[in-house]
């Protein structure tokens, strides 16, 4: 999709798979819940991951940190395939590759105060001991906009958003190159949203990160990404620029999703039509034949319950898996 020395993160049909059930009287059911995934980050980069609850996209997130093993596939970082590491290998990986995780109280051990929260990394990979390390702790909380006074205080004693500003400091604390940011901001005050999303672009900018920003909030991905790439039932179904794909989506389902972010300018919301799917996710137990989406597209024909569509490059840079559109003829609604 992109050239390969920009690239970061590679997936190669990445595939993460859950075994349920089973037993003397009901056959083991299989959760498809990231179906082969193949994706370029670039160095540098947000790449925003959208779709709606139970699509794969923190499981996708967490098999690329293989917090969660792959069943099949590739994740290349750096030349080297993430998913085939030894654990001893894998572990040295592990600190250019970080995590902030999506409830900033849940993540964060409530024994243990701020030093020793954002201090345990650096003393796990050896990057510093001693005196040093409170160093380095006071460093980074000053970074990430707290006060070098709250070292010895413990989780419940601070706000939502200062605790995700505790959880930041924790994943910069190993210097990583890449970060996945795992719904960041849902929940937090829409006051404090803000304020995370701005802290996330300085320290990108400052220290050169590279981000997958996951979210079900389109305006936060909308303000974050460069690329966005949008996931349906454990597949990527759209991918291209951030500016492209809201100004022009290609897929019905990633029409859907952005026909329903609001828009503050009450007389334009009043006006727009907002695009209602029909119908349920279905089960990544018993996904649909040909296209999963075709159980929901008002598009849909024959061919869709059939052929299984590849992502494909329809516009430069924008990538699509639908079998109605093609370069030639982009979009859906014309097609015959």
């Amino acid at each position: 999709m992109s050239e390969s020395q920009n690239n970061l993160i590679s997936l190669e049909d990445l595939q993460v798979h859950y075994r349920i059930g089973g037993g003397l009287l009901s056959p083991a059911k299989i959760v498809r819940a990231v179906d082969g995934v193949s994706l370029d980050i670039k160095k540098g980069e947000t790449l925003g991951l959208v779709g709606e609850s139970g699509c794969g996209k923190s499981t996708l997130g967490k098999a690329i940190l293989r917090l969660t093993e792959p069943t099949g596939g590739k994740v290349f970082y750096n030349g080297s395939d993430l998913a085939h590491l030894p654990q001893n290998k894998m572990r040295d990986q592990r600190k250019h590759l970080q995590m902030i995780f999506q409830d900033p109280y849940a993540s964060l051990n409530p024994r243990m105060n701020v030093g020793q929260i954002i201090g345990e990394p650096i003393r796990t990979f050896g990057l510093a001991n001693g005196n040093s390390v409170d160093k380095i702790v006071g460093e980074l909380m000053e970074t990430v906009g707290l006060s070098r006074r709250f070292i010895k205080r413990y989780p419940h004693e601070f706000s939502g958003g200062q605790r995700q500003r505790i959880g930041i400091a924790r994943a910069l604390a190993t210097q990583p190159e890449f970060i996945v940011a795992d719904e960041p901001i849902s929940a937090l005050d829409v006051s404090i949203q803000a304020q995370i999303m701005n802290l996330m672009e300085s320290l990108q900018a400052e220290r050169g990160l590279t981000y997958l920003f996951i979210s079900h909030d389109l305006r936060a991905v909308r303000h974050l990404s460069d690329r966005v790439a949008v996931m349906y039932l454990g597949k990527i179904v759209e991918l291209a620029p951030g500016k492209d794909i809201y100004a022009e989506p290609l897929m019905p389902y990633t029409k859907a999703l952005i026909s329903a972010v609001p828009v503050p300018d009450p007389e334009i919301e009043a006006r727009r039509e907002r695009i209602i799917l029909q119908g349920d996710v279905p089960s990544p137990i018993d996904p649909p034949p040909g296209c999963h989406f075709h159980t929901r597209c008002p598009y849909a024909i024959e061919e869709c319950k059939r052929t299984v569509p590849r992502l494909v490059e329809i516009k430069p840079q924008h990538f699509a898996a639908c079998i109605r559109i093609s370069p030639e003829n982009p979009h859906i609604e014309s097609v015959k």
